[in-house]
C-alpha cells in the first residue's frame, strides 16, 4: 500500500509516488545484431575492448584490436553466425535468452516485472535497467546467465550494472544473484538435457566431454573461482549421470591469443580420443545456458568434422538447456530465493 507520508507535501498537481515494483533482469553474454561483417565489428570492438575480457596493457592491446582483429575478423565471424543465424532474424543466443524471460515471467506472475539484456550489444543492460526503473520497479534482482563465475563475465556484468545505476538520480534497490554451478535444480537439469538427448539419438556415446568456455590459466593464479567452479559443475554432473572421470573427460574451449590457456583444449581433446578408438562421441557445453556461436559452430560443425576426420564415426553435441522446461524451473528456483522478502 502507498504511505500516505510519503505524499503529504508534495506540490499540487504533483503525481503520488507509486510503490515499488519487484524486478528480475536476465543477462547473457551477447550477440551481433545481424550476420554482417559490419554488425560482427560492432560487437566485437565492444566485447574485446572490456578489461575484464582482455586485461593487457591498453597501449599495447588498442592499436592491434583496431589495427588487426577488427579488419580482419569480422568477416570470418560473420560468416560463421550466418551459418547458424535463425530463421526469424536473430541468433540463437537471442532468441533463447528472450524465451527463457518470457517463460520465467510466467511462472513469477504479473507481480514481478521481467526483463533481459546483453552484456555487449543489444538490449544493452544499461538500456533495459533504465526500462524496469521507468516502469516501476525499485527493486530490481539481477541474474546473470553464467553458471560459473569468473571476473571476465560475472564481474563484467556487475561493473556494468554499477556503471548504469552511477547515472540514475533515483537508484533502484538491487540484488545480484550468485553463481549456480553447483545447485541441484541445475545439475539435474543438465542431467535431463543429455538423457532425451540420447533417446533422441537412438544410441549412447562411448565417451562425453564436458566442455566449459577456456580462461588464460594464469587467471586461475590470480584468483578466480571460475575453474574450480568449472570442476564442480563436471563432478557433479557426472555422479548424476553415472559416468567415470575416463568416460566424460573435462575440457576447455574457445582458445584466444598466444598465452596459456587452461586445458586440455576440447579440439585437441576430440581429435585424441578418435585417434584412440572413440567411435561415438558427444560434447557437453554446460558453461552456457543457450546455444549460441561457440556450441553450434564450434562444437557442432568444426567439432563434428575434427572428429570424423581423425577417424570418429558418429558426433553430437548436446544441446544447452535453452527454453527446456527444466531449463525454466531451474531460473524459477533462483529467482524466488534470491527475491525471499521482496516478492
Amino acid at each position: 500500500m502507498n504511505d500516505p507520508s510519503q505524499n503529504r507535501n508534495l506540490p499540487e498537481g504533483h503525481p503520488a509516488i507509486a510503490p515499488p515494483r519487484t524486478g528480475v533482469l536476465l543477462v547473457n553474454l551477447g550477440t551481433p545484431d545481424a550476420p554482417t561483417p559490419g554488425a560482427v565489428r560492432r560487437y566485437l570492438a565492444e566485447f574485446l575492448s572490456d578489461r575484464r575480457v582482455v586485461d593487457y596493457p591498453r597501449a599495447l592491446w588498442l592499436p592491434l584490436l583496431y589495427g588487426v582483429i577488427l579488419n580482419v575478423r569480422p568477416a570470418r565471424t560473420a560468416r560463421a553466425y550466418k551459418a547458424i543465424w535463425r530463421e526469424e532474424g536473430e541468433s540463437p543466443l537471442r532468441w533463447f535468452t528472450r524465451r527463457q524471460a518470457e517463460a520465467l515471467a510466467a511462472r513469477l506472475g504479473a507481480g514481478v516485472l521481467v526483463d533481459w539484456a546483453m552484456r555487449y550489444g543489444a538490449p544493452s543492460l544499461a538500456g533495459r535497467l533504465e526500462a524496469m526503473r521507468a516502469a516501476g520497479a525499485g527493486r530490481i534482482l539481477v541474474l546473470p546467465l553464467y553458471p560459473q563465475y569468473s571476473a571476465s563475465t560475472t564481474a563484467s556484468v556487475n561493473d556494468a550494472l554499477f556503471a548504469a545505476v552511477r547515472a540514475m538520480r533515483w537508484q533502484p534497490a538491487l540484488r545480484l544473484a550468485p553463481a549456480f554451478h553447483d545447485e541441484p535444480a541445475y545439475i539435474e537439469a543438465l542431467a535431463a538435457g543429455a538423457r532425451r538427448r540420447f533417446a533422441e539419438l537412438g544410441w549412447t556415446p562411448e565417451r562425453v566431454i564436458i566442455s566449459f568456455h577456456g580462461l588464460p590459466e594464469r587467471f586461475l593464479a590470480a584468483g578466480d573461482p571460475y575453474h574450480c567452479h568449472c570442476q564442480k559443475t563436471a563432478r557433479l554432473l557426472r555422479a548424476a549421470m553415472g559416468w567415470s572421470e575416463e568416460a566424460a573427460p573435462i575440457a576447455f574451449q574457445s582458445r584466444f591469443g598466444p598465452e596459456k590457456w587452461l586445458g586440455p583444449a576440447t579440439d585437441e581433446t576430440i581429435e585424441r580420443l578418435a585417434r584412440e578408438g572413440t567411435r561415438w562421441l558427444a560434447v557437453m557445453t554446460p558453461g552456457f545456458m543457450a546455444d549460441c556461436l561457440e556450441t553450434l559452430e564450434e562444437i557442432a560443425v568444426a567439432g563434428r568434422a575434427r572428429f570424423l576426420a581423425a577417424g570418429g564415426e558418429a558426433f553430437d553435441a548436446i544441446p544447452c538447456l535453452n527454453d527446456a522446461p527444466e531449463a525454466v524451473a531451474l531460473l524459477e528456483s533462483l529467482a524466488r530465493r534470491e527475491l525471499a522478502g521482496w516478492a
